[in-house]
């Protein structure tokens, strides 16, 4: 029997308050509809996805497909005035006898392979499965602004998506319902004409369904915490063959990429003011990549580790020296990502740039490096936009307190088993070029 996802993406946006519905609004470089979708598109449990969405937007979502080749995806389907109404269009272009059709919203982009696993596996006894987590908060019940009853929390839970059905047992519960609109989801018809029992397969708390333009700043922030969360498959031999350029190379932890990287068999170049390529010179970087790119004949990573930590209240440091400290930790990450891009879009390759967990909030006596390094984030976000019909990938690694010669320089001997390895850095570094994030903050810790 086959599993068809079908995915709703048919809102408007009433609640989100925006010219254009959320599912088209982008986090982490994508779409909301494309994080769901790729969701879909990598799920061994998924056969064939049918995609509903709203007519006045049908252009973009064709763009998408096209640009994006999902080969699961069969149908385009407009939506209809309701979210009944666009299920109903969904599962009634099923042409299949009997199937499972795993229905979910768009507006949730955070669905994981084990949910649609649990759902599938449940499907083989029941013929309605909901997905649902354990309510954390109290559930009162109220009329005119006044409580009437608090039900026990133990016996509530909250509904999430997606909500899988049999075929035939949803299609029969929607010709039941013809004329009601007053449904928010689809278990919600079977429960009320008795057609099945309901299994509910335990949802996560991460599973959340952006509804408000709050709720994309928390999106964004779980794919900043689920970046660090390498998938197994990232194996470093893959490496072998590719051309990696490094800017800041010679030492720290550029150096331990360097070291890591040629271990692996890829073909590494390092360069750094030591060896005459200063990233505060666009003309020194164009050259060096160019010299790569002739002997090599194509460039497949680019890094930039190049940074320099000073120390001192902004008012008794020397101007000059501000200016090359900016120059030298956000205007060279400029240079290299330019330069880099034209090289990047022939092998659809990716660039990394190094952030500082100081980026989240300035530090006193470090304000130019602090405010520098939250610079290096916008700019990878922002880049992972304008670069991504390109093919290319764009990220920021913020690695915790690392043992470097620039972190002693600047603060002399600590105990080691507070600092990171560079050996560590420079693995997560490697394993997110070989990934598919971008537009992420890669947070590298000890634990």
């Amino acid at each position: 029997m086959k599993n068809y996802g079908i995915i709703l993406a048919s809102g408007t946006g009433t609640r989100y308050k925006s010219d254009i519905p959320k599912q088209f609004v982008k986090i982490a470089g994508k779409t909301v509809l494309e994080h769901t979708l790729d969701i879909f598109e990598k799920s061994p449990s998924i056969d064939y996805v049918i995609l509903v969405i709203t007519p006045e937007f049908r252009q973009i979502a064709e763009d998408i497909l096209l640009k994006s080749n999902y080969s699961k995806v069969i149908k385009l389907l407009n939506g209809g005035e309701t979210r009944k109404e666009s299920s109903f269009i969904g599962i009634s272009s099923v042409e299949d006898e009997e199937a499972n059709v795993i229905i979910h919203d768009c507006a949730r982009p955070f669905l994981t392979e084990r949910i649609i696993r649990d759902c599938v596996k449940a499907l083989e006894k029941y013929d309605a499965v909901d997905v649902a987590i354990p309510s954390a908060d109290t559930i009162i019940k109220v009329k005119d602004k006044l409580i009437e009853q608090i039900p026990e929390r133990k016996t509530l839970m909250r509904g999430q998506t997606p909500q899988c059905f049999k075929l035939s047992l949803i299609k029969k519960a929607h010709e039941l319902s013809k004329g009601e609109s007053n449904f928010t989801d689809d278990c919600g018809l079977i429960v009320k004409y008795g057609l099945a029992e309901v299994y509910v397969v335990e949802g996560e708390t991460e599973n959340i369904k952006i509804t408000y333009p709050s709720d994309i700043y928390m999106a964004d922030r779980l794919f900043q915490v689920r970046s660090h969360l390498f998938p197994a498959e990232n194996n470093l031999s893959e490496l072998k063959d590719k051309v990696l350029v490094i800017f800041g190379g010679t030492s720290g932890i550029g150096e331990s990429i360097f070291e890591m990287a040629k271990e692996y068999g890829a073909k590494v170049y390092a360069c750094s003011d030591k060896t005459g390529v200063d990233v505060t010179s666009y003309d020194d970087i164009e050259g060096f990549l160019k010299k790569v790119s002739d002997e090599t004949g194509k460039i497949d990573y680019v890094i930039n580790t190049a940074g320099v930590l000073k120390i001192g209240k902004l008012l008794d440091r020397d101007i000059d020296d501000i200016k090359q400290e900016i120059d030298i930790n956000y205007t060279g990450s400029i240079n290299v990502a330019k330069a880099s891009i034209p090289y990047l879009k022939e092998t659809k390759g990716c660039m990394l740039m190094f952030t500082s967990s100081s980026y989240t909030r300035g530090r006193a006596m470090y304000s130019t490096y602090s405010s520098a390094k939250a610079a290096i984030v916008n700019l990878v976000q922002a880049l992972s936009e304008e670069l991504y019909a390109d093919g290319i990938r764009i990220n920021s690694i913020n690695p915790e307190r690392t043992a470097t010669q620039m972190r002693f320089n600047a603060f002399g001997r600590e105990p080691a088993d507070t600092l990171l390895k560079a050996e560590k850095v420079a693995e997560a570094s490697l394993k997110t070029l070989l990934s598919d994030l971008t537009g992420q903050v890669i947070d590298v810790r000890r634990d």
